[in-house]
């Protein structure tokens, strides 16, 4: 019976021993408490041993909120096992230097690069490292940030020379604030996220003129947008469209005095423009009375000669009409040969 009992507390110190390595005090992982980085961007996650050696043949372990068993990354034996790897992360993290002059692994860095950081990449991460001799671990937070659009101001008038002037911007990351030209934090802005988890925000002020306006909104003091509108020399609706359809009329009559002025104009004088009161074969151009005066050439050759004389007897004048002629064609009230 007493040995049946030594022999379980044997096995159950065994498995205790197996289950919780003891923390070496040669072995102390430090890191950077908080990381932030541009969405986008690449950044590090600095964690590496103190005092310093080589972490090579160590088990270097990066995990996210709480989560050991599904590591980002896991390196063993000298080698990553991508197996045990979150899909999300593979192509994106490696190994990677705390600073310019680090030695890398050799000299216990075990820094995390991070390559093209998404939003869902924000949260704690833990950088755990193992020995033959016990183990140590610490943790970073990693915030993603992203500048929205510039402020769309908008302007809406009322009765009274009062005004509403609305702000918004969109894409930004984390909750953005908004203040107007007071530079009292909006309270009352309302924010929305749209599908990619970038946030808007939306406000309006009553303002009345002549005044200036100015709207900020940013993540920080050193991310901030800001637009401004003036007031002052802006009439109202009403104003803007009577003196609208004012000019409009005028324009109109205008151009009827216009049009009727030339009209008088060419009517007076359509002797001299022959386009306006001619058609058909009357309109042609200068070429025709050069070619009349060849006909009265050819008209004399006729009554000169001798043997002329005889051909002129059967001479007639024809008149032909507009109409197709398989070999004929009249063009320019003449008649023309057709080419075969």
């Amino acid at each position: 019976m007493g040995s049946l009992i030594m022999k379980t507390c044997f096995v159950f110190a065994l498995v205790s021993s197996c289950g919780a390595a003891p923390v070496s005090d040669n072995l102390v992982v430090l890191v950077k408490s908080t990381v932030s980085v541009h969405f986008g961007n690449d950044t590090m996650l600095p964690c590496w041993l103190n005092p310093p050696q080589n972490a090579e043949g160590l088990e270097v372990r990066w995990y996210r909120n709480g989560n050991f068993d599904s590591p980002i990354m896991l390196y063993r034996a000298k080698k990553f096992q991508n197996v045990s790897q979150e899909s999300s992360y593979r192509g994106r993290i490696s190994f990677g230097l705390k600073d310019s002059a680090s030695g890398g692994l050799k000299e216990g860095d075990v820094s995390l690069k991070l390559e093209n950081a998404r939003l869902q990449d924000v949260g704690d991460y833990s950088c755990y490292v193992s020995s033959d001799q016990g183990y140590d671990s610490a943790t970073i937070s990693l915030s993603v940030t992203n500048t929205g659009t510039p402020p769309l101001l908008s302007v809406v008038w009322l009765e009274d020379n009062m005004v509403n002037v609305s702000c918004e911007s969109g894409g930004w990351y984390p909750e953005p604030s908004l203040r107007w030209m007071d530079q009292k934090q909006d309270l009352s802005a309302k924010k929305s996220n749209d599908s990619s988890g970038f946030m808007s925000v939306h406000s309006w002020l009553l303002v009345s003129r002549p005044s200036e306006v100015s709207c900020s909104v940013g993540t920080s003091d050193k991310d901030t947008k800001e637009a401004k509108v003036r007031l002052e020399n802006i009439s109202t609706p009403g104003k803007e469209s009577g003196s609208s359809a004012g000019g409009w009329v005028a324009f109109a009559l205008l151009l009827i005095a216009v049009l009727a002025g030339l009209g008088m104009f060419f009517f007076k004088n359509k002797h001299k423009y022959p386009i306006f009161g001619k058609s058909g074969c009357d309109q042609v151009d200068g070429r025709k009375d050069k070619e009349d005066d060849q006909t009265d050439e050819r008209q004399k050759l006729l009554q000169g000669g001798t043997q002329l004389t005889a051909f002129s007897k059967y001479y007639e004048n024809v008149t032909l009409d507009q109409t197709v002629h398989e070999y004929l064609k009249i063009k320019d009230c003449r008649l023309r040969d057709v080419p075969v």
